[in-house]
């Protein structure tokens, strides 16, 4: 996608959403932080029902703490992998309170330190709660890149690295945003709406589902993103 094309792709999702923000509940940057580790793997709308009386009762990393593993695992059972999402939380909750005075640092090699804590994770938190110009690429915006030609890569990673030599200012703190938004809402994995997509013209998809209720041609066998190594965090005492 041509310079003068990309700029003017975000521009338009910019008009359609001024203010985007992520649909995950939290009332500081701890919450935001526990949110987005317990969403690996799971919906925003599911991390929301479990967090909503947790939240009311956990407010801090020490409150998180004295609630222990066993408790948080009653408020957050009805998440995938919430075994190994517990004992990470408690863990970075204890190494929060031990190393970092119980604040959330806002540096990208503190955060991927903490149990749990991946590179997409630190971006999410750094963009949502420090207005950092980061790109977390998860599997909508992996998917979005690819489709429409806004950044190709084969891993993660790599659709990470072309976002940050494209996107343009002043469209660098909303991009996460507006990308992962409209892969959810707009350019659906299985069924892309483009029959109401505003950036349509601006796509180089090549099997584009110009009419509500039509089938698109070759969509499922769009290429997966490819699985990253992930840390598998032991809990610190």
């Amino acid at each position: 996608m041509k310079r003068d094309d990309v700029f003017e792709f975000f521009r338009r999702l910019a008009e359609a959403n001024p203010s985007p923000e992520t649909e995950l509940e939290f009332g500081n940057v701890y919450q935001l932080l526990v949110a987005v580790v317990l969403s690996a793997q799971s919906t925003d709308v599911g991390v929301n029902k479990a967090t909503r009386a947790l939240f009311r009762e956990v407010k801090t990393p020490a409150q998180m703490v004295a609630l222990g593993e066993e408790g948080l695992k009653a408020h957050i059972k009805t998440i995938g992998l919430f075994n190994t999402k517990a004992k990470n939380v408690i863990a970075l909750s204890e190494t929060l309170v031990r190393e970092h005075g119980g604040e959330v640092p806002a540096d990208r090699d503190a955060l991927t330190a903490l149990p749990g804590v991946g590179r997409k994770t630190a971006n999410v938190v750094l963009n949502c709660a420090f207005g950092a110009e980061t790109f977390a690429v998860d599997t909508h915006i992996f998917r979005v890149g690819n489709r429409t030609g806004l950044a190709k890569g084969k891993t993660p990673a790599a659709v990470e690295q072309q976002l940050e030599k494209k996107v343009p200012q002043p469209f660098r703190v909303g991009a996460h945003h507006w990308l992962i938004l409209h892969g959810r809402y707009v350019c659906k994995a299985r069924t892309p709406e483009c029959w109401r997509c505003p950036v349509v013209d601006l796509c180089a998809f090549k099997a584009k589902v110009l009419e509500k209720g039509a089938k698109p041609a070759g969509v499922s066998r769009e290429r997966a993103p490819a699985k990253s190594v992930r840390k598998a965090p032991a809990a610190r005492g």
